[in-house]
């Protein structure tokens, strides 16, 4: 063996043992409130749940109407009061404890429809687009499901926000559409076409 051979087998060991020595440091820094073969797990058991529990705009509309569903949003609340579905409850993602879950959503049985930004398009203030990998919708998913909500609905399509059958509210309704008109403290939408 030359010597650039012997060089090259000494630092792939050094590296070798740089990473091993890590992993040991890294299974050695305990905190029992972070459990990602946990999270892991309920992903997997999420990723199949979530083939049979996405739906079309119009069953969503259909499940929206039926007594007690509630429909969650887990933006920002500054996106939030920007526009959202009419009647959607918000919860931002980072604020989601069992309390304020149970707060919103009082039974772990109830169904809860969600949306996220990803959702909707022509709307990138209200709604900016995230990368397809991190949707808040899988997150929200995910989240739900740890906290034991298992009756959990995902609006599938993507969405033109100008096209959309569902009904929206919030400050930026105007913005979206100039047609909608104010009727009874309520947005109706009412479009010339």
């Amino acid at each position: 063996m030359n010597l650039l051979s012997r060089s090259l087998a000494f630092i792939a060991v050094l590296a070798i043992s740089h990473i091993e020595i890590r992993a040991q440091e890294q299974q050695q820094i305990p905190n029992p409130k972070i459990d990602y073969p946990g999270f892991l797990r309920d992903a997997g058991e999420v990723g199949k749940l979530r083939k049979e529990r996405r739906v079309t705009e119009a069953q969503f509309i259909e499940m929206s109407a039926e007594a007690g569903t509630v429909i969650l949003d887990a933006r920002s609340a500054e996106k939030y009061r920007m526009l959202h579905v009419r009647g959607a409850k918000n919860l931002s993602l980072p604020d989601i404890t069992a309390a304020e879950l149970a707060r919103i959503i009082p039974a772990k049985a109830t169904r809860v429809l969600i949306y996220c930004n990803n959702n909707f398009e022509n709307e990138e203030r209200a709604f900016p687009s995230k990368a397809a990998r991190v949707s808040l919708n899988i997150y929200t998913f995910n989240t739900l499901y740890g906290y034991g909500y298992r009756n959990v609905y995902e609006l599938g399509p993507l969405i033109d926000i100008k096209a959309t059958k569902l009904f929206l509210e919030g400050e930026n309704l105007f913005q979206v559409d100039p047609l909608l008109q104010p009727r009874n403290d309520l947005w109706t939408p009412i479009r010339l076409r």
